[in-house]
């Protein structure tokens, strides 16, 4: 696998998947039971934006760095901004926080996280940036393969019955990546049906979605939610024009949250003919 999501930290797509990270960690953590997260394409959890691959891209700057510039007043926004204010305080001003190091500043002590990294380089400074924190078991292995090993999740011989698995592959195989999820997310809801999912997506030509969307309707989920931001028209199959999350058993009124974050987010980051959506696929019951 050549991806390297360091390219990637913190852009349009990262903003997204972040903010709806952490809104459904809220969610989780507004009841006192543990919870478990699992993160199954990891990369590295914690990046340097003024250093190295990501100020080679400069996709940051259109990204986070927009939203910081704009700071709009939106209280999910503002929940991520801080994160990554948080994140610079402990680490340095360029620092950008990863999936796998938001999960650890949102959850809790009883909370437990697993983090799965298949790249060796990447999986080496994963072990190593989350060392010293004993809620966090950081594997380099296929994360597809660790949703069938460690789903249901249980600490000791207690199974825990709340929490989140958060998707996030490359894609390097375009399409057929999708198959691959939609199957992943098949099994994981059958292992553990009461889990959030979520799984991310890029968007280039918005025509080829529609299998994947019909495909997401017939998951044993009990609801099905997508959330979606386009800082550009999605017509060209050439570069990544947007990007959105399937959230299945999305946690309550986290629809209401993510319907007003998306305009805000949009009008930040669009770089002309962007838009953002959110619908249900199979609204809850």
């Amino acid at each position: 696998m050549n991806y390297r999501h360091a390219f990637h930290a913190g852009n349009h797509a990262d903003v997204l998947k972040h903010v709806v990270l952490l809104a459904v960690c809220d969610a989780l953590t507004a009841k006192p039971t543990p919870a478990f997260a699992l993160d199954t394409h990891a990369g590295r959890g914690l990046y340097r934006l003024k250093s190295g691959s990501a100020q080679r891209t400069g996709e940051a700057e259109q990204g986070v760095g927009r939203l910081l510039a704009a700071q709009p007043r939106d209280p999910a926004i503002g929940r991520y901004l801080k994160a990554v204010a948080a994140c610079r305080a402990a680490h340095g001003h360029d620092a950008y926080p990863g999936s796998p190091w938001l999960l650890a500043h949102a959850l809790r002590e009883q909370d437990r996280i697993a983090c799965c990294e298949l790249q060796p380089i990447e999986a080496a400074a994963l072990k190593a940036n989350f060392a010293g924190d004993a809620r966090i078991s950081a594997r380099e292995s296929d994360g597809y393969a660790a949703m069938k090993a460690l789903l249901p999740p249980k600490a000791g011989a207690t199974k825990l019955g709340r929490g989140l698995v958060l998707i996030d592959p490359p894609y390097e195989a375009q399409l057929d990546e999708f198959d691959a999820a939609l199957a992943a997310l098949r099994e994981g809801l059958q292992r553990w049906p009461q889990g959030t999912f979520a799984l991310w997506y890029p968007i280039k030509l918005r025509r080829h979605l529609q299998p994947f969307y019909r495909k997401a309707t017939h998951l044993p989920a009990k609801s099905a939610l997508v959330a979606e931001l386009l800082v550009r028209a999605d017509d060209s199959p050439l570069r990544m024009n947007g990007s959105g999350l399937l959230l299945l058993n999305a946690p309550w009124k986290l629809d209401e949250t993510l319907g007003a974050a998306l305009p805000p987010l949009r009008a930040a980051l669009d770089d002309g003919g962007g838009a953002s959506d959110l619908r249900w696929l199979k609204p809850p019951v």
